[in-house]
């Protein structure tokens, strides 16, 4: 997993200069923006989230930071959400959406959504075999004596999400989902109350969210990882808004 250096690197290229910079081509108002040539308006705007989220919010090789191209617009609007107002922290992305409104960011939200982009081949994973059968064995089935509910009972049998704001968790790096599990076993990253993936991360011992983390990582996306409209049975766990 990335020390906290590396994550420091990744995102050291901004200074105080590139995050104005940043968030002013997000926040510029729409008479501003009428002559910035030939892309269109919210792709342009758009652009202040690629060095991080990649070109189009494909991610990049860096493994810290996820695709956020395609994920349910729910979903990211919550996210965004959560950023500006304190649930989840990183520096960058506080300060680009702190001085935007639930309306624009309904926007950010509804453009990276509609992006129906190919995922690449899943990285290769070095990975014992016993601990990638047990990341399977949660994500898939749970652990029912714990009272575990299995990953793919909230987000898919496909694990590619579902409408409006069920993430998928396939396609993104190991790295970034170990942190994720972390911050919400932590408390650093939190959402509405009842918080479900927090109670979820906090049963699970570090060495199984390592496990699940790299038997996602490793897995092929499969249609496009496409939503789904809507689960076919009602979530084992209640979970607030925002997650």
């Amino acid at each position: 997993m990335r020390s906290r250096a590396g994550w420091r690197r990744a995102t050291d290229w901004r200074g105080a200069g590139g995050l104005v910079a940043l968030a002013s081509a997000l926040a510029l108002p729409a008479p501003a923006r009428a002559d910035l040539g030939a892309l269109d308006d919210m792709t342009r705007r758009m652009q202040a989230c690629t060095p991080c989220h990649g070109p189009q919010g494909r991610a990049t090789p860096e493994g810290f930071f996820p695709r956020i191209a395609g994920k349910p617009a729910g979903y990211l609007y919550n996210q965004l959400v959560n950023f500006r107002d304190g649930r989840r922290h990183h520096a960058a992305m506080v300060h680009l959406v702190t001085p935007l409104s639930d309306a624009y960011l309904r926007e950010i939200a509804t453009h990276f959504a509609s992006l129906a982009l190919p995922y690449p081949p899943p990285p290769p994973i070095r990975a014992p075999a016993a601990r990638l059968e047990r990341g399977e064995a949660l994500v898939r089935r749970g652990d029912p004596g714990r009272g575990l509910p299995a990953c793919a009972a909230c987000h898919g049998a496909a694990l590619t999400g579902a409408r409006p704001a069920i993430p998928g968790l396939l396609g993104l790096p190991r790295d970034y989902l170990v942190a994720q599990l972390g911050a919400w076993r932590s408390g650093a990253r939190r959402a509405s109350v009842p918080d479900c993936m927090a109670d979820i991360a906090r049963a699970l011992s570090p060495e199984e969210m390592t496990a699940v983390a790299e038997w996602l990582a490793a897995q092929p996306v499969p249609d496009q990882g496409r939503a789904v409209s809507r689960l076919p049975a009602p979530l084992p766990v209640r979970c607030g808004s925002g997650a």
